[in-house]
This record gives C-alpha cells, structure tokens and sequence, in this order.
C-alpha cells in the first residue's frame, strides 16, 4: 500500500465504479467518492468496495474536484485524480508502488499517459496517444483551474516528472450515451470560448513545470485552439481538425472503430462547439443583451467563474 488517496468523482456510474476502485485497490490508502446525487446503485457499489461517499451538488468538474480537494480530511503524502471509467494499467500499479517513495522533494506532481480507447479499440492515432495530464500530486500542493470544460490540475510549486505506464479512459457505453455526453461538453467548452472573446476572462496558467508548463502537451494544444483555432471562419476548423487528424496525423490507422471516433471527437463535436457559440451570438442580437446575459438564458447557469 503507497501513501496515496485516490479521488473519484461520480454520477450515474454504477457500470463502472467497481473496475475503477478495484484497480486502484493495491496502491490507494483510502479510495473517496464525491458524487453529484446519483439515482443508481453507483454510491452502494462504492461504500461495498471500502470507499467513503461524499454527495455535492454539481456545477462542472473543476468546481467538484476543486470542493473535493478543499472539503475532504485527506492524510496521505499524495493525491491521485481519477474518473470513474478510468483506471490504470497493471503496470503504472507496480511503477506507483515502486517509485512514489523514492521521489525527490522537489518533485510536486506526476504525469501519467492516457489510453483512450473508444468501441473496445485501443485509439493510438490522430494526436490521441499519448495524452500527458497531471494526475498525481503532493498533497496541498496542486489545484484545479477553474473552467467549464477542459480544466487541468496545476501545481503550485515545485515540478511534475512523467510516469512509463498509462491509465485507460475506457467509457462501457454505447455510442448514444457518447453523443448525449459530448452534447453536454460542447455547451461547456462554447461558455469557455465565449468567455475568452467577448467578456475577456483569460485563466492565470501555473509558472510551475507540470500541467501548467509553457511547454507542456496540454499548455501547447491550449495555445492553438485559443489563439489560432477559435479565430477562424465558422465551421472551418471542424473540417481542417478533422482532415488533420484523419489524414495528417494517421488516424485511419485506427480502423473502423477509429473512423468513428475521430468523425465525432475530431469534427463532429468540434462543429456543435461552433453552433452552441452561434446560438449565444444570434441570442445577444436578438434580445439585445450582453455575451454574459445569453449564456445564462442559453445555458441556465448562474455564474461564469
């Protein structure tokens, strides 16, 4: 047992709460869940598996993990961030359990590499592999940046070395239930987008190396899609995504299961990102209210930070 609590958050998972806890089980000090008032067995099958439920209302993922990390009493020396179809593969197991004491103290948080894979098939092309991410972290010394959608953990101090082994994203799921999911992403990502161009919140990035890093994969995808993707003709960057991960970046090398993925993720979804922001614009016109005002009548939401 490493001295790591690993936190899940939760709704509706009872499909996969069970394989997530229990991959967890040989290196999690304690195992919590914090749930947003699931009305399956999600929060029996966690108690059963020796974790401690908590309930909270949810607004976004940053704003749950972050009351996460404020509210629960957590005595180990790390943190771990898990979703709930998520889970590592035997090998990161064994890489926690042999390197996590023999960290430098400098060191503040580590990089783990996530498998998506997407209809049973293993997603390697198309930019999708290797996604580096933060997702273990000296207790106390990270936090969550505050955004409706693609939100990173960021340290405060010290830096982030990478881990080998991967952790899976690994959703059970028929593609409808994907759909409906991403309908959900996309009004969250276009509140983002909307944010950045017409009421001017731009999110403070960590100066530390992790995460945060200038140079970092997720800082330098950021970077494209806020000051290159988002300004260009509408509905133009779904196709040229698309055609670039498709083609340019081999992901009809992931087969039939992989056509599909990278049609959705890679153009379908981008291309409802530019519709939710659409409508907000044709909203503002038409009942002549600011950018802040539509996206609380578009998207019911009380506040934006």
């Amino acid at each position: 047992m490493t001295d790591i609590t690993v936190i899940i958050l939760t709704y509706n998972e009872e499909m996969h709460i069970k394989r997530c806890i229990q991959s967890v089980r040989g290196i999690a000090s304690k195992v919590f869940v914090v749930d947003s008032f699931s009305d399956d067995h999600t929060i029996d099958i966690a108690e059963s598996e020796g974790a401690i439920v908590y309930q909270h209302k949810f607004v976004n993922q940053a704003k749950q993990f972050q009351w996460a990390l404020d509210t629960i009493p957590i005595e180990s020396g790390w943190i771990m961030r898990l979703d709930a179809d998520e889970y590592p593969v035997p090998e990161l197991v064994d890489e926690i359990k042999l390197r996590l004491s023999t960290i430098d103290n400098d060191i503040s948080g580590i990089n783990l590499k996530r498998r998506h894979i997407f209809m049973g098939r293993w997603i390697k092309h198309g930019t999708r592999y290797p996604l580096v991410l933060l997702r273990i972290w000296r207790t106390g010394q990270a936090y969550v940046e505050q955004r409706w959608m693609d939100e990173h953990i960021l340290l405060k101090s010290g830096r982030a070395i990478n881990f080998e082994n991967d952790f899976c994203d690994h959703n059970l799921h028929d593609v409808s239930w994907w759909s409906e999911k991403h309908i959900k992403y996309a009004a969250r990502e276009a509140i983002e987008v909307l944010k950045r161009k017409y009421i001017h919140i731009v999110h403070k990035e960590s100066t530390t190396t992790g995460a945060g890093d200038r140079f970092s994969q997720a800082r330098f995808k950021r970077i494209i899609k806020e000051r290159i993707y988002n300004f260009l003709p509408m509905f133009t960057g779904p196709i040229l995504y698309f055609l670039y991960r498709y083609f340019l970046r081999l992901g009809f090398l992931d087969g039939k299961e992989g056509a599909i993925y990278h049609f959705l993720q890679g153009f379908w979804y981008r291309f409802l990102v530019e519709v939710k922001v659409f409508e907000v614009e044709s909203r503002m016109v038409r009942d002549n209210v600011d950018c802040e005002e539509a996206i609380r009548r578009e998207f019911s939401v009380e506040k934006l930070v």
